[in-house]
């Protein structure tokens, strides 16, 4: 039984020439980079390397460029520089950001911090002039994701970003699915800082970086080392950090023509599976969205029997956030667009990639109506 993949917003496989260049650091690449030796000295031109090809993926400069372990550890510390270098007590964000912007929240408003949660409108997005209308005398950070990771809405960071510069606030936006799915030019916006992760975009995992716009003043994240410039302690994962490089040059390489296959893929998916089943409802932004990201809610079933039941199949799906897949609390962000629990409750979100197939696509759609049928058959929720 051939295995399908669609959970590319989960996880990405490392592409075979990332494979080759982590494989090719870990057995000659090596050295420590805060070493004065030419073992060393190798690793820190490798280094700066790397934060150059990143850099380009999303037009910064390659100072702007700070690797960390992953997309989650970035967002928390944009929250932190917003806290240690801005006076205030207030800040804004969206009732449907990723946990890794949330839960941090939710911790400083038991320390005194004020926090506004958006509300979203029916595709998960916000507007500018929410924010605007938001705004208060003492806030210290807007922080808005640029692409949902369940629904794959994007919102429209560029123009918040703008009533944030004008306001003299720090933006931040968790750029974790956007990286390599969209277009984005820093020089060309007021982003103070996003957030990356390499696994999203064929890298390894454990590695990402955050963008902080130059003129922003960075606080440590690590304290203990002079890596990062004094802000992110800790010997640098060489092998992590060439991989990040490489999916990144790939990403930028391919950009426009992996956008283009991917949205007539996502289209093809998404009319074959609201065509033939009944009671199904298409979730975020029917054109401003990720262009792999279908995500559908079928009425009567439990979103977790259809994810078994596709992996009998050989179908590898989700039902919304992989950081959230343990809880049987329906998603924050559909109950935030305005779905009941009975619709929520059976969710499904088929992300696409590069690895994804003509074939993987119809082969989904043959069997993904029976297997609803099937469930709503067994359901006493059944009309």
């Amino acid at each position: 039984m051939k295995t399908i993949y669609m959970d590319y917003s989960a996880t990405t496989p490392m592409k075979p020439e990332v494979i080759e260049a982590v494989s090719d650091a870990f057995k000659h690449h090596y050295g420590n980079a805060s070493s004065i030796h030419h073992i060393g000295q190798d690793a820190k031109v490798l280094l700066q390397q790397a934060r150059e090809q990143v850099a380009r993926l999303i037009g910064a400069e390659p100072r702007e460029i700070f690797f960390t372990a992953g997309g989650t550890e970035s967002d928390n510390w944009a929250i932190e520089i917003a806290l240690e270098t801005k006076p205030g007590k207030h800040i804004i964000t969206t009732s449907v950001e990723h946990h890794a912007i949330l839960h941090p929240l939710e911790a400083l408003e038991k320390k005194g911090y004020r926090v506004t949660y958006l509300p979203v409108d029916e595709y998960g997005m916000v507007s500018p002039e929410q924010v605007a209308a938001a705004i208060e005398d003492d806030t210290i950070l807007i922080s808005v994701m640029y692409i949902n990771n369940e629904i794959g809405s994007i919102n429209p960071v560029e123009e918040i970003a703008e009533v944030a510069a004008q306001h003299g606030i720090l933006f931040h936006t968790d750029g974790v699915q956007a990286l390599g799915n969209i277009p984005i030019d820093m020089s060309a916006n007021q982003i103070s800082m996003m957030s990356m992760s390499a696994h999203k975009i064929y890298g390894p995992k454990g590695v990402g970086a955050l963008y902080i716009r130059k003129g922003v003043r960075t606080v440590p994240l690590i304290y203990g080392g002079a890596q990062e410039r004094k802000v992110r302690a800790g010997t640098e994962n060489i092998p992590g950090i060439i991989g990040f490089a490489k999916a990144a040059e790939l990403a930028r390489e391919n950009l426009t023509a992996h956008i283009e296959r991917l949205s007539g893929l996502r289209d093809k998916l998404r009319d074959g599976i609201m065509n033939q089943i009944p009671q199904a409802k298409y979730n975020g932004h029917p054109t401003k969205r990720h262009p792999g990201n279908v995500h559908v809610c079928f009425k009567y079933i439990e979103g977790e029997s259809l994810l078994l039941l596709l992996d009998m199949k050989g179908i590898c799906a989700s039902s919304g956030s992989a950081c959230t897949s343990g809880s049987l609390d329906p998603s924050h962000v559909l109950m935030n667009i305005g779905l009941t629990h009975e619709i929520a409750h059976g969710s499904l979100r088929l992300t696409l990639g590069d690895f994804t197939t003509e074939d993987d696509v119809a082969t989904v759609i043959e069997e993904i109506g029976p297997i609803v049928q099937r469930l709503r058959e067994m359901s006493p929720l059944t009309e």
